[in-house]
């Protein structure tokens, strides 16, 4: 399952996501995974997610991005969230020609039960259609978005 949080620059959409990423240990079964850009929330994060700086291993593609995830849960087949937050910067695209990795996200995270969870900075109506299905309402408690 995949879900997203939109916002403009400034809107808070990583305070939400590392507010749902602790809530979530609270009641996940699985490993939860945290990637970023850079190092700047790592202590906000209770000490039970795995941080990882993705910055750190040249991702610069959604291609790259992709590999990278799926690396990850070759890695460790116990991961059962992952949030991934400055997913545009990450994936170094626009979102429209994206459509063929959140297809092959959709049918990765059913295959092993699992749920990615991105923050994408962007006004919510320039959304690609494709995407649209995945937002987050705005007003939704921490515990009941995971």
């Amino acid at each position: 399952m995949i879900k997203v949080i939109c916002g403009k620059k400034g809107s808070g959409k990583t305070k939400r996501l590392i507010d749902l990423a602790n809530e979530s240990i609270k009641e996940q079964r699985g490993d939860v995974l945290f990637l970023d850009d850079d190092n700047r929330y790592m202590f906000d994060l209770r000490h039970e997610i795995r941080f990882i700086n993705a910055g750190e291993y040249g991702i610069k593609t959604p291609e790259m991005l992709y590999g990278f995830l799926t690396g990850l849960l070759a890695q460790n087949f116990d991961t059962s969230l992952i949030f991934v937050d400055a997913f545009k910067k990450l994936c170094g695209s626009d979102l429209p020609p994206l459509q063929w990795l959140f297809d092959k996200l959709e049918a990765l995270t059913a295959r092993r039960e699992l749920q990615v969870v991105f923050s994408i900075s962007c006004d919510p109506d320039d959304l690609p259609e494709f995407i649209k299905k995945y937002v987050l309402p705005a007003a939704v408690s921490a515990a009941a978005e995971c």
